[in-house]
């Protein structure tokens, strides 16, 4: 009978009387009037999602965000999800955790939504499904904009505009495009990433948007066959749900216990997340009894250069093995790679320039650097 009773005062409650409400309200401080603004020019379509914002923002947020802001981030949500064709099948929690949120980190709180809805709703308009779109965005959207993978960007956490000054980006840069083009045409998506890989070769940032399930991409590298693929795939093999720093998480914007780890932020904790490490650590790994022979290409500078790059077994020349190396504009972790049997003695020949190693007996990776020039 009491619980009947609270259900029914709860259900005809305003939003700025709800619980959660009137906590967010109440530490807003001299920015409330702006929140109460927003909640009360909401559309009765729209108010669900301004009150989920309002309360599960970051109180920074909350004393700072200004209603127009909000209401033309919630407007254009709400329009996207009803002029793409999926946008009335994303499931409604969904939509309010990985659509309608103006951020996914601790990025600048920039207008994005406007400018992406703009640009991206034509490139998506003859697609029928979110990973179709997706898959196009990722093709198409960084040469448009001018945009590549550098170490040489200004800051790693950059949001889509900073980015967009300077056409450079870390890994989570690209991602935070990416992902903010996504949720731009009603698309899912959201930043998965790891702190530190468990080979403990560096961190890593990447997007999952999301079609009948959780699937993954590389921002910038999209892979003509299609999503869950990606050169990390065999790094993300090894990742230990139990151990933080090898654990892989997705970022959410509603509260949580977890908390995404922002490895240039990681006393922050203030960004909710959650442990999706099973879904990776099931990939297959190397065969057992080889050693993942990486093979970095730099010229006499020490830039990363694209070039052939061949690896022939000493006993075994007919077995010889071919790869491309990786440039600046590819992710640092990202190196060409020769599974090979353990302690063999192998060639490796870039454009003329030879060397003889032998594979690790015990590790699981080793580099090789080859230097052109010197």
């Amino acid at each position: 009978m009491i619980a009947a009773m609270v259900l029914s005062w709860l259900l005809v409650l305003t939003p700025a009387e709800k619980p959660e409400i009137v906590e967010a309200l109440s530490s807003a401080g001299a920015n409330r009037a702006e929140l109460e603004r927003a909640l009360k020019e909401s559309t009765p379509e729209e108010r669900p999602g301004m009150e989920f914002l309002i309360a599960n923002m970051p109180e920074s947020d909350r004393k700072v965000l200004k209603s127009d802001y909000l209401l033309e981030n919630t407007r254009l949500a709400y329009r996207a999800r009803r002029e793409t064709p999926w946008g009335k099948s994303i499931p409604a929690e969904l939509f309010l955790n990985d659509v309608l949120p103006y951020a996914h980190v601790d990025e600048t709180r920039d207008p994005w939504r406007k400018e992406f809805f703009d640009l991206c709703m034509p490139m998506v308009k003859d697609c029928k499904t979110p990973e179709e779109a997706a898959r196009k965005l990722n093709a198409e959207l960084f040469g448009k904009l001018k945009v590549k993978y550098s170490t040489k960007r200004r800051a790693p956490n950059q949001s889509a505009k900073e980015t967009l000054e300077t056409g450079l980006a870390s890994c989570t840069g690209l991602s935070i495009v990416l992902a903010d083009a996504c949720r731009a045409v009603c698309i899912p998506a959201r930043l998965v990433g790891t702190p530190l890989w468990a080979n403990k070769r560096g961190n890593h940032t990447w997007v999952e948007v999301w079609d009948k399930d959780w699937h993954f991409t590389g921002a910038c590298e999209q892979d003509p066959q299609g999503l869950d693929r990606g050169w990390f795939v065999g790094d993300a093999a090894q990742a230990k749900r139990d151990v933080f720093e090898h654990a892989i998480y997705a970022a959410s914007f509603k509260r949580s216990k977890v908390w995404f780890p922002m490895v240039w932020a990681m006393r922050d904790h203030q960004v909710p997340g959650e442990n999706v490490t099973d879904r990776y650590a099931k990939k297959p790994v190397a065969p057992e009894g080889t050693v993942r022979l990486l093979v970095r290409v730099v010229d006499a500078s020490g830039k990363r250069i694209a070039r052939p790059v061949v690896v022939t077994p000493a006993k075994d020349g007919a077995r010889k093995k071919q790869d491309t190396s990786r440039g600046e504009t590819n992710d640092l972790n990202d190196i060409a790679g020769f599974d090979l049997p353990r302690d063999i003695e192998v060639e490796i020949s870039v454009e003329g320039v030879k060397k003889t190693v032998r594979t690790s007996a015990k590790d699981k990776e080793q580099l090789v650097e080859i230097r052109l020039g010197a």
